[in-house]
């Protein structure tokens, strides 16, 4: 029941995928890369959201947001930044990092992917002008778009910085990657397909990993999805939206007194379930919103409520604008790329 309910937030969210970089690095090393939404509408055109995310495949590295201690990576793990945060990769803690351009993934937008990229000390350089250096480690570094709505309980959960140890588990997702990364060079049929779906298939994998590791006494709700009283009122909850659930129906679900449920699902979920209903029913109104095209009332009924203007109006307090509005200003948007001074083949410049 627990894992159904992760699966249906996931589908709510819709992964998608993107192009990325092969990166060999070398010596003393440290780069920078911005916030995600510096670059999403060049690596993710129309993403709501956009995620960056990292696999070592070979050697050394560390990880970290900027103020907060570093994390070493291992051959095999992975680290995925779910708010889009800025971050720095480095051979060691204190190198100066170089700064990875908004401006510079602009220009080389139009270089196939993964594109190569070789670092060696302070020498940058990439595409047709990258060599691999002696003693290098390699890295998959990519992107990952969902759709994100008001209230989405699994990104609100995760940490900033989501780093996964392959520990064993993981070990498949470096062979994969290694093998996408060879298609990709080889120009074989569906090799850029392969990427976007083991790209998707690596974050699934990472949550529920991440998930399957928190300490007994940790709280939020992916460690409600497996407390059985209150992961069996989540899936109750989003197996039907629509139903009119009342505390009772709930508690009497989870086998626990009114006052005993509350206090549990409050605890571990965060808020109360009343507030959790109304607000899950609000993020598939606005999944429904933004993908298809049936009329705010329809939604409305479908979502559970007994009338458009009981809707609009909660939506509207949740949200802040009414649906309509909320529909016209979350309507993909065609890509405009601003020009850049720099050239589309391999080179030393980093910024």
């Amino acid at each position: 029941m627990e894992t159904d309910t992760l699966s249906d937030v996931l589908r709510t969210v819709r992964l998608r995928g993107a192009a990325f970089y092969a990166v060999s690095v070398a010596g003393d090393w440290a780069v920078e890369a911005p916030p995600a939404v510096e670059v999403a509408d060049t690596v993710l055109p129309g993403a709501v959201h956009v995620m960056e995310y990292h696999v070592l495949l070979d050697g050394a590295a560390w990880a970290a947001l900027p103020g907060q201690a570093p994390v070493r990576l291992a051959p095999g793990d992975v680290v995925v930044f779910p708010q889009g945060d800025p971050h720095i990769l480095c051979s060691a803690p204190g190198v100066p990092p170089l700064r990875f351009s908004p401006d510079w993934v602009r220009a080389t937008e139009a270089v196939p992917k993964p594109m190569a990229i070789a670092i060696d000390g302070a020498r940058f350089a990439w595409g047709a002008g990258a060599r691999r250096p002696a003693q290098a480690s390699d890295i998959v570094c990519g992107f990952l778009g969902c759709d994100h709505g008001p209230f989405n309980p699994l990104l609100e959960a995760l940490p900033r910085m989501l780093h996964v140890a392959a520990d064993g588990d993981g070990l498949w997702l470096r062979q994969l990657m290694r093998q996408a990364v060879q298609a990709c060079r080889s120009d074989a049929p569906g090799g850029g397909a392969l990427v976007e779906r083991i790209s998707e298939t690596m974050f699934i994998d990472a949550v529920r990993r991440h998930a399957g590791r928190l300490p007994a006494q940790a709280t939020g709700w992916l460690a409600a999805l497996r407390d059985r009283q209150v992961g069996r009122a989540l899936a109750l909850v989003h197996a039907d939206p629509q139903h009119p659930w009342s505390i009772a129906e709930l508690a009497g679900a989870a086998a626990l007194s009114r006052s005993a449920f509350c206090e549990r699902f409050t605890r571990l979920v965060g808020v109360a379930p009343a507030r959790y209903v109304a607000r899950w029913r609000i993020e598939v109104a606005a999944t429904l919103l933004r993908q298809s095209g049936a009329t705010v009332a329809a939604i409305a009924f479908d979502v559970g409520y007994e009338s458009e203007a009981a809707f609009t109006r909660a939506f509207s307090r949740m949200v802040g604008v009414p649906p309509s509005r909320w529909r016209g200003a979350n309507e993909k948007k065609p890509l405009t790329l601003r020009s850049a001074a720099f050239p589309t083949s391999g080179g030393d410049r980093w910024t």
